[in-house]
């Protein structure tokens, strides 16, 4: 029971948000390619599979990323009682967690077309690179963002079997998402990553978040548009972005204090509520 609580403790499985965050973009891809006509019952196959594999790839990442940064966490408060960081988990045997997690994966990812596949396996590297940005760039959420957003793709594709214009729009701008929320995430600890020297686009636009923040939701939500207009969505999928355009704006950036840590923590978190409804809007869209 121990193990079992260590390795829980190890992949986040009580902090879902995580995996949520990355599952949401998978969603919004699916559900822009499908056609409701169809069988629904392959749509919540789908939708299934990818919070399957969301779950299990962040699980792994997760764990790779507890390797790598096993001597960053030492020396930051929220991370010095990670298994890893404080040797209750051997580097070994997370790297067999890890390895097992990605072979579950593959098993889930199997499932799909071979187009989505080889995609999904190309992106790989991406994912497991992460970790490694905050050592040379201040712009790890960048990466961040193009990695867990990729999902986007997968989703339209494993549906239409080819890549096209509309998905690459709305990829583009949920980077800019992942971008902004990852950088109020890392205002938890900014103190600890300065004196070690860890880079972030919190450290970075430190002066001045807000403006920042600004950029990065303002072209998320010019994208969404962009893809209505695509896709030929309702005049009520307009109307309705009218709820996350407040939530970003009002909300995660009006209600952003920087200076603290709880209320950067409240603000990521809320996120998953953007994610659903981002999801919701696009469903109604399409009716």
């Amino acid at each position: 029971m121990k193990q079992l609580n260590l390795f829980i403790e190890l992949i986040r499985l009580k902090k879902p948000i995580g995996f949520m965050l990355l599952f949401w973009p998978c969603a919004w891809g699916l559900t822009l390619a499908y056609d409701f006509s169809d069988k629904i019952n392959d749509y919540f196959f789908y939708l299934t599979l990818f919070f399957l594999g969301s779950l299990l790839m962040r699980s792994a990442g997760c764990v790779i990323n507890d390797i790598l940064d096993k001597e960053f966490d030492k020396k930051v408060l929220r991370t010095k009682n990670r298994p890893i960081a404080s040797g209750k988990v051997s580097i070994k045997l997370g790297l067999i967690y890890a390895i097992l997690l990605c072979l579950l994966a593959l098993l889930v990812l199997l499932n799909f077309n071979m187009l989505t596949i080889l995609l999904a396996l190309g992106s790989m590297p991406l994912a497991f690179a992460y970790p490694l940005m905050k050592r040379y760039t201040y712009w790890p959420q960048l990466f961040l963002g193009i990695t867990f957003n990729y999902g986007l793709i997968l989703g339209w594709i494993c549906i239409k079997n080819q890549i096209d214009i509309i998905p690459i729009i709305f990829y583009s701008g949920a980077i800019f998402w992942t971008l902004g929320f990852d950088t109020i995430y890392g205002y938890q600890d900014i103190k600890d990553d300065e004196i070690i020297g860890v880079k972030s686009t919190s450290i970075k636009f430190k002066k001045n978040p807000k403006l920042f923040l600004i950029i990065c939701y303002s072209i998320f939500m010019i994208s969404l548009v962009l893809v209505g207009l695509f896709m030929n969505f309702n005049k009520i999928f307009y109307l309705l972005l009218l709820f996350p355009l407040f939530h970003l704006f009002f909300f995660q950036i009006y209600k952003f204090n920087f200076k603290d840590p709880k209320n950067s923590l409240k603000i990521f978190k809320s996120n998953n509520f953007f994610g659903a409804l981002i999801l919701l809007n696009i469903l109604i869209g399409k009716i």
